[in-house]
Formats: structure tokens, sequence, C-alpha cells
């Protein structure tokens, strides 16, 4: 019978309570996002602004565009890493049922795109760093980073940036501005994860000072 140690247990309950935090940390940048009537970025920010321009309803286009993602994250990213990126999307679904509770309420857009960009950036950092992401460009961010050493926070601006360039056929140019301003957040956050997980494997690899000469 297949059995696990207690200590692997443990290690994977770690993980997926990581997981766990991270999407829920990422589902509240995007509650405050959604209250601060700001353009989110990724592929929902994609959907929301192609699906009226193609007349496709959203879940139908969402699915679409997420579809190359999830085949390339088989094939490059390997089995867990897509399996726990799926079940983070729908871990991340579940939570935003939260926001249909909450009463009724409006943030500035200005306050809405530093703080929800903090947010979203923190999340998708822990959800990196255990191995998984939200699909869309974050599948791509993870597999530059690892592969190619490119900075998650370069890919995913460049991406999301594209997304509110596509935004502004459907959304005025100031929300697509003060999107801008949240994507540029997000994106400094994950580049500050890289630059700190750089910094802890070459610390690892140094040999210790101070040691005792042979």
């Amino acid at each position: 019978m297949f059995k696990i140690s207690d200590d692997k247990l443990k290690a994977i309950l770690r993980n997926w309570l990581h997981i766990a935090i991270g999407c829920f940390v990422t589902t509240g940048g995007l509650i405050i996002l959604k209250h601060s009537d700001i353009v989110t970025g990724g592929t929902a920010g994609l959907t929301l602004s192609l699906s009226p321009l193609l007349h496709v309803q959203f879940h139908y286009l969402f699915a679409l565009l997420n579809l190359p993602f999830f085949v390339f994250s088989f094939f490059y990213m390997g089995f867990s890493f897509t399996v726990k990126t799926i079940l983070s999307i729908a871990l991340l679904s579940a939570f935003s049922v939260i926001d249909s509770v909450l009463p009724a309420f409006a943030i500035p857009s200005l306050v809405g795109a530093v703080v929800g960009g903090a947010f979203i950036g923190i999340g998708l950092s822990t959800l990196f760093r255990n191995g998984a992401s939200l699909g869309g460009a974050t599948i791509a961010a993870v597999y530059l980073h690892n592969k190619h050493g490119i900075n998650p926070g370069i890919t995913n601006f460049s991406f999301d940036f594209l997304v509110i360039l596509t935004s502004l056929a459907v959304f005025p140019l100031t929300s697509g501005l003060v999107s801008a301003l949240s994507i540029a957040v997000t994106s400094g956050i994950l580049s500050f994860y890289k630059r700190r997980k750089r910094g802890t494997e070459q610390a690892k690899d140094e040999p210790l000072s101070g040691a005792a000469a042979p």
C-alpha cells in the first residue's frame, strides 16, 4: 500500500495552505480593483474587452483564451504545475463569491490601483513560490523565469499592458491610465520576488565565510 511519510504530508499540506492564501490575497486585490472601476489585466481583462467586440459570451471566450496556455503548461511545465494552476483558478473563483455578500462600496481609483495591484502582486508571488499560477500569461511568466531567467514582472507587465491597450476600445482613457498604474505595482512586486529569489539562490551557492583554512 502506498504510504506518505508524516514529513511529506506536512510539506504537501503547507504547500496547499500557501496556495490557498495566495488565491485569497489575489481575490482581495481583484475585488478592490472591481470596486475602484479599474480594468483587470490578464486573460480575464482581455476577455472583458474582447467579449463585446466579438459578441461572444464571457465564459466561452475566457475558456478559449486559456486553453492554449493550459496545453503549453501541460507539455512544458509538467502535470503537477498544471493541476495546481487549474485548482488555484477554482479556488480563486470560489473565494470571489465573497464579493457578493459584501455591502456596496466604492474605492477611489488611485487608491484602488495601488492597493489592489499590491495585493495581486503578493498573491501571485506566493503562488509562483509554491509551484502554481492563475493561468494565462502567469504560466508564461513562470516558464520564462524558470527556463530563461526573465523577470516575471516584465512578462506580466508586457501582457497586461497589451490588455489595457485593447480595453481602450471599450473603456475610457482615464480608466486605462489608472489600470496601467495598477499593473505597474503588481509587476514591481513580482520583480522584487524575482530579485529576492535570485539573491537567496546565490547565498546558498556561496561558500561559508570565515571557515578554517585547510
